[in-house]
């Protein structure tokens, strides 16, 4: 993120209400930890001299990483010859507390030849862009923001899962150490994922895939 500015002087914020899109192994530790205040709070402190003034700063972070420093980790072919530890340290780059902020996290496997020569037989992106859409339309009618803008008190109005959903949720919790964002973040995309399925009530399977989705790294 950059700010314009000189003489001890903050003018602004370039990258707000917009999409930032990082490769992990781009970046230092501090760099990457640098973006844990803007995604929890939706705003950046920028400091010169003797000023210091909040910007607001909120965009939608979209990361990608190799499972390893040679990127053939996991890789059918075997060539990775990567060891624990190097394993271990190019992962460390991202601290828990970063990670616990971010809702999604996806393995991307290699395709085979077979694979990638197939024709895909996916849901079309139009069909995709009209489910968001009118899952957004529910959002705004329901609570008047999208779901990644409810406060805490608000989760608790609007995102409370079925019976089976709550039993699921807790087993998690106690199973994954999840911590108090954790449980929030979790409910705010299963609440998305029932949107997008058109479904008023959170139900158990689609708290189930919240949680999944907060287990990508750990299963990389």
């Amino acid at each position: 993120m950059k700010s314009k500015g000189s003489k001890g002087k903050c003018r602004g914020i370039l990258e707000h209400s917009r999409n930032i899109g990082i490769s992990q192994s781009e970046f230092e530790r501090r760099t990457l930890e640098a973006l844990r205040e803007p995604l929890e709070s939706g705003q950046i402190c920028v400091s010169r001299a003797a000023r210091r003034t909040d910007f607001p700063a909120r965009f939608q972070l979209v990361a990608a990483m190799n499972p390893c420093p040679c990127g053939w980790l996991g890789h059918a072919n075997g060539k990775c010859r990567c060891s624990l530890d190097q394993v271990a340290k190019y992962r460390g780059k991202l601290s828990g507390p970063l990670l616990d902020r971010i809702d999604l996290m996806i393995e991307v496997p290699s395709l085979s030849d077979a694979e990638l020569q197939a024709r895909g037989d996916g849901e079309p992106s139009a069909r995709a862009r009209e489910r968001v859409c009118d899952a957004r339309a529910i959002q705004l009618a329901r609570q008047g923001k999208a779901n990644a803008l409810l406060t805490p008190a608000e989760v608790d109005r609007h995102c409370q899962p079925d019976a089976a959903g709550a039993l699921l949720l807790k087993q998690a919790i106690a199973r994954l150490s999840l911590s108090a964002r954790a449980y929030h973040r979790i409910l705010r995309v299963a609440r998305s994922i029932a949107d997008l399925a058109a479904s008023a009530q959170i139900v158990s399977t689609h708290v189930a895939e919240a949680v999944h989705y907060r287990r990508g790294l750990a299963q990389a």
